[in-house]
């Protein structure tokens, strides 16, 4: 299995997504981790989107109906 990561194009950038055959939506797109988007990353074209950490208030939660 491929490893994947989610790029969003840099500001005012059209970046092509080779392998859906179109542009790299303004809200990124889940993309294979290969050379051709490493190259776009070392070129400024796209960022990494920040992976969503899980809520603090979900986990707070399920701690506090476990202690109880």
């Amino acid at each position: 299995m491929t490893k994947r990561i989610t790029v969003v194009p840099a500001s005012g950038r059209a970046v092509p997504d080779p392998e859906a055959g179109d542009l790299l939506p303004g809200g990124g797109r889940e993309v294979p981790d290969n050379v051709w988007w490493r190259r776009r990353l070392a070129d400024g074209d796209v960022t990494l989107k920040a992976e969503k950490a899980p809520s603090t208030k979900a986990a707070t939660a399920a701690k506090n109906e476990e202690a109880q």
